[in-house]
């Protein structure tokens, strides 16, 4: 190709933003990729993070704050009036006719076990186009949506073979609250590019799922960690009544079924992924393993670096409970029995408060403070891993950790948990050890600190390996080539062109009959109106005209039928 490739990188709740394993890859792709123009769509929590990666000059960010706002338009490079006449044109009719329907089968799909990610990519598209003319504000907060949901929720939990208790009216608030900032990609325009490539099977790939409806824009998706569990592990903690724990769970399934389905090419950057995604449904020819990689010039062992001379374990990770900082404290207790003056260095930033916390309270009742130290952020990764002699890693979930990856590089020996794809990056360069037991994990630390000898021996193996199989060269050619296929297989240069009006005429005329099978009647005229609008010379639209004139009938309002029978018959010349 002459031009560069344009590329909307997806991404949530990390780059540019936060550091960690996501953030180093995106930032991988995005500085060092040549002949890619990257638009990184950011989801972020709130508008008010400081962002902490450069992005070179060529490429541009679109932020999408899910909290934090008080209008969803806030946010958008949006003149006021245009927001000013969209909030006007939002009338309670409008909700009703329009937004109503839409909005009953998305929670519909929300709440279902079976998964119809189909369906759900048209109705989150129709709410896309909905929202291009109509408020997202007062559609959602309406009394109308508000009566609406409280309907279709006991309707649900009505029926046992649901498995959904009755929730309260806090349950009602919490969970459609969740709907309204999650959704909020649906009020943001989606840029244009070449291909869209997430970085989960998360809320992130909705505009990718768009775009690939919009536009049929070729999607590819990479998955770091197995986003539902650690959802699950993530919910676990929160202490949420039953509804919420259910609806919460339902609607993760339904975000990523609907990634899994529309994705052209699912890249899992570790062999342990795949299973999860064969679970839900990914054929085989979807999937393409790209495994992680670091600068091999960069990531090197210096010995010139410690920075205590005591015996040292460094540990660089958030301080989040996915990565059971609590655990590497108390396997640091255990430690110091044999080894009175180990030191365990900490690198990483807070992600959540309360845990930072509940680590630091947990270290002054075990009287680790001059052993277990917090060293904050760093912006010299390589430095910190030479600082000590060995590497920990004490996450509960995983996917394949450039921490370990990184230290290999850095010529040091691993101690981790066995999560994710560590076990396909260590080899035998470590010790693996049981999630969640800080006695196998100062077990591990000990072996090593207690034998010099071979700390050297399985740093240099580490080394060797990092530099076989995981150089940051292999990453981008793998992610190049990737795109590459994506955007000049014929396939996808046919699926570039935009969606017929027929292609149109059919989609809506589809949801008509829908709605009228289920006894929306004004809803389904609503549909098929949309249908005869989209293409009006149609051999189709004629009838369409006759089925809004009998569901007229339907509602006793005659005059209306006549009116368009008498359409029709001039559309038939």
């Amino acid at each position: 190709m002459d031009k560069k490739i344009k590329v909307m990188l997806s991404t949530e709740g990390t780059y540019p933003f936060h550091q960690g394993g996501v953030s180093t890859w995106c930032d991988i792709l995005v500085n060092q990729l040549e002949n890619v123009d990257y638009t990184v769509y950011s989801l972020m929590m709130n508008p008010f993070i400081s962002q902490i990666f450069d992005l070179p000059s060529s490429a541009e960010l679109v932020k999408v704050p899910l909290w934090g706002t008080e209008e969803p338009s806030e946010y958008l490079d949006v003149p006021f009036s245009k927001v000013y006449i969209s909030k006007r044109r939002t009338t309670d009719s409008v909700i009703r006719e329009k937004f109503i329907p839409l909005f009953r089968q998305m929670i519909s799909e929300m709440l279902s076990l079976e998964k119809k990610p189909r369906k759900l990519g048209e109705v989150l598209h129709s709410m896309y186009l909905y929202f291009q003319e109509y408020e997202y504000k007062k559609s959602f907060k309406s009394g109308i949506v508000w009566d609406e949901y409280k309907s279709i929720v006991y309707s649900f939990a009505a029926v046992p073979d649901n498995d959904i208790d009755m929730p309260s009216v806090y349950d009602l608030i919490q969970s459609l609250g969740w709907l309204y900032r999650f959704m909020v990609t649906l009020n943001t325009p989606i840029p244009k590019a070449d291909v869209t490539h997430s970085a989960a099977a998360a809320f992130c790939g909705i505009p990718c799922v768009l775009a690939k409806i919009e536009n049929n824009t070729p999607y590819m998706l990479t998955e770091h960690g197995v986003y539902i569990r650690e959802q699950y592990l993530s919910l676990s903690k929160r202490g949420y009544p039953s509804y919420l724990n259910t609806f919460f769970i339902r609607m993760v399934n339904s975000v990523i079924s609907l990634n899994y389905e529309y994705a052209d090419v699912v890249a899992p950057v570790c062999r342990y992924n795949v299973r999860w995604e064969s679970h839900f449904g990914v054929e085989d020819d979807k999937i393409n393993v790209i495994y992680n990689g670091v600068d091999t010039d960069r990531f090197a062992p210096m010995e010139s670096k410690r920075k205590y001379r005591q015996p040292t374990v460094v540990s660089i990770a958030r301080i989040d409970p996915l990565k059971d900082i609590i655990s590497l404290i108390e396997a640091t207790d255990l430690v110091r029995r044999e080894i009175p003056d180990i030191k365990v260095s900490l690198y990483g930033s807070v992600s959540v408060e309360d845990y930072y916390e509940e680590c630091q309270k947990r270290v002054r009742d075990l009287g680790l403070e001059d052993h277990f130290i917090f060293e904050g952020h760093t912006n010299n990764a390589p430095e910190a891993y030479n600082s000590g002699d060995i590497v920990a890693l004490s996450s509960i979930s995983e996917a394949f950790p450039y921490s370990v990856v990184e230290a290999m590089m850095s010529g040091k020996p691993v101690v981790s948990t066995d999560v994710g794809g560590i076990a396909e990056a260590l080899g035998d360069c470590g010790v693996l050890v049981t999630p969640r037991a800080p006695e196998e994990l100062a077990q591990g630390i000990i072996t090593f600190l207690k034998n010099p000898e071979m700390i050297k021996e399985k740093g240099e193996k580490a080394r060797k390996r990092a530099v076989e199989y995981f150089s940051i060269e292999k990453v981008l050619e793998n992610h190049y080539n990737s795109y590459m296929r994506l955007v000049t297989s014929e396939r996808e240069i046919k699926k570039v062109l935009p969606i017929s009006l027929l292609q149109k005429q059919k989609f809506y005329a589809e949801k008509g009959y829908t709605l009228l099978n289920m006894g929306y009647v004004r809803e389904a005229i609503e549909q098929f109106r949309e249908a005869v609008n989209a293409s009006p010379a149609s051999p189709s639209a004629p009838i369409l005209v006759l089925e809004i004139a009998n569901s007229y009938r339907k509602l006793g309002e005659h005059d209306k039928a006549e009116l368009e029978i008498l359409k029709s018959s001039a559309l038939t010349g």
